[in-house]
């Protein structure tokens, strides 16, 4: 997989950004009303194909905390087949990895307003995932994010899932 700093997003005005874009635009947002709290979280959801290929989608969300938002997203087809759920949703999760990675370590060299950091996980105590959940939700942690899981993963199970 191309390492994620080379990938463009895409605004909801239909605009391409590379990562550090995203992170002035974000900033911008953010300083136009310094006095509100700020959550950006980050998710990504996925897609099978009938070829066990799949199709990622990972959400950048600001959240103008009682006063509305901005997202940015961007696909990546899969690198290899996906055979079991339990493989495409772990790779949901190192794909979010990566991405915040990369993201916090530029939108930090930017001197960003105080905001809060979370990683959403499109998997639920109902239906097929649940059995993941302490899995994905260590293994984020052991990274040093804060976690979401359903129903509040809604940068995952609600944003990257408009686009895949």
């Amino acid at each position: 997989m191309t390492p994620a700093e080379n990938y463009f997003f895409n605004s909801s005005l239909g605009l391409q950004l590379s990562a550090e874009q995203v992170s002035r635009e974000i900033i911008n947002f953010m300083n136009e009303r310094p006095d509100y709290e700020y959550k950006i979280t980050l998710g990504t959801d996925s897609e099978k194909d009938q070829n066990n290929n799949a199709d990622f989608v990972t959400a950048i969300v600001v959240h103008r905390v009682g006063n509305g938002g901005r997202y940015f997203w961007r696909r990546i087809d899969g690198p290899e087949k996906y055979h079991t759920l339990r493989n495409r949703i772990t790779q949901e999760v190192l794909i979010s990895l990566e991405i915040a990675k990369n993201f916090l370590q530029t939108f930090k060299n930017a001197d960003p307003p105080k905001f809060d950091f979370e990683i959403h996980v499109d998997v639920g105590e109902n239906g097929a995932t649940k059995t993941l959940i302490q899995e994905l939700v260590g293994m984020i942690r052991a990274n040093n994010f804060e976690v979401r899981t359903k129903p509040d993963s809604y940068a995952a199970s609600k944003v990257a899932d408009r686009h895949v």
